[in-house]
């Protein structure tokens, strides 16, 4: 029984999160179009999402998780589609830009691949799922830092 509704949880906060991300994916990239502006929306974001990783560090209820799964929603979401068109615009040669885009690519799936093998060893000796989302908070932020670098775009 236990298993059923750990699977229905899974379910209804795979759900949320996802009209969260679908409505932020569209709205986030509305509204940086129209601004004709990319950093701020992807900083936003990146700290929206270390927000939801704060939340999912500190409250471990269900209503944690669904404030959790909504603010990851929005800001993940937002980060996909202004992130994106922000990396179109920081290619270095248009002449070059499906390998560039290809190397973007690699990398990204590349981070899939090791976020596993990098948070094992988290949940093992550094805290469990709470030392995690802490760390999972951090990288958003320190991304949210990187991003301020950008001098060729607004």
């Amino acid at each position: 029984m236990e298993a059923d509704a750990a699977a229905t949880g899974v379910f209804i906060l795979t759900g949320i999160y996802a009209v969260a991300v679908f409505g932020s994916t569209v709205s986030g990239g509305i509204w940086s179009d129209r601004l004709g502006r990319r950093k701020p929306f992807v900083i936003v974001a990146a700290l929206v999402t270390g927000l939801a990783a704060l939340d999912l560090a500190l409250t471990q209820n269900w209503v944690g998780a669904i404030v959790g799964a909504v603010i990851l929603g929005i800001g993940f979401g937002a980060f996909t589609s202004v992130d994106f068109a922000l990396v179109t615009q920081v290619l270095p040669s248009s002449g070059d830009a499906a390998r560039d885009l290809g190397i973007i690519n690699i990398a990204s799936a590349g981070a899939q691949v090791l976020a596993p093998v990098v948070a094992a060893p988290i949940v093992t000796h550094l805290g469990g799922y709470t030392g995690l989302y802490l760390m999972a908070a951090a990288a958003c932020v320190l991304g949210a830092a990187c991003v301020t670098r950008i001098r060729t775009v607004d």
